[in-house]
């Protein structure tokens, strides 16, 4: 899984991996891969404080605004860090990178939740959301050797845009029960979305994996299963 071809797709892709690697190839020896990844995680605890302090003044989302260009930083080049100067460690680097992912994404959810402007309950059915296509992302890698990190041409980079520019119209305004409702009403929609890309990119794993291992025509029976045992698999995820 660790050394799957990754395929990605998202609207920002080549620009983004270009300017990554030029990043990359610019930093001081003595910053390595784990520091850039704490320090996305720093970025994900500062926008989940700065969205519960936005309750004492909007002022506080362009900190939110701010922590979230940290969190990119921090948990895009880290891996960029690794391949540009040849000490990846796939296996640890492919744990720690999603470990992180999710308590991020949990983070700033929670934070969102605590602010005024969205309901707690809508701020944690977008993190389920998240969480679900990212879940499906990590069984396809398994599933398939591919990758994919991105749904269609949204990805995480382009999803930390358009957190930013919400926290820009939400600063803009007062928050107030029209406000609520707007943005409540906006990331339902974005859930139910997300959900439904889920369900169209699992429908479309599934039908492919059915191709790759059909049924039997014939299911041995008791008797059969005794004198033919299965021999094991390593690779088996049964």
């Amino acid at each position: 899984m660790a050394d799957a071809r990754r395929d990605l797709t998202f609207l920002l892709a080549d620009p983004e991996r270009r300017l990554l690697r030029a990043i990359a190839g610019r930093l001081p020896w003595w910053v390595t891969s784990d520091h850039l990844t704490w320090l996305g995680v720093a970025g994900a605890l500062g926008a989940a404080v700065a969205y519960a302090l936005s309750n004492l003044s909007p002022a506080w989302l362009a900190l939110a605004s701010a922590s979230l260009v940290v969190n990119w930083f921090g948990d895009s080049l880290d891996g960029t860090v690794a391949r540009v100067r040849r000490t990846e460690r796939p296996r640890y680097g492919y744990y720690l990178d999603h470990m992180v992912d999710a308590f991020a994404t949990g983070a700033i959810g929670a934070g969102l939740g605590l602010s005024p402007y969205v309901d707690l309950s809508v701020a944690l059915a977008v993190v389920l959301a998240y969480l679900v296509l990212s879940i499906n992302v990590y069984l396809e890698t398994a599933a398939f050797g591919v990758f994919r990190l991105g749904y269609g041409r949204i990805g995480p980079t382009e999803a930390r845009l358009v957190l930013i520019a919400a926290n820009t119209l939400l600063a803009l305004g007062s928050p107030g029960p029209l406000l609520t409702a707007i943005a409540n009403g906006t990331l339902v929609l974005l859930v139910l979305g997300m959900l439904g890309a889920a369900a169209v990119r699992i429908a479309a794993n599934l039908s492919a994996l059915a191709r790759l291992e059909p049924v039997p025509r014939r299911p041995l029976t008791l008797r059969e299963s005794r004198e033919h045992p299965e021999t094991p698999r390593a690779t088996s995820l049964a």
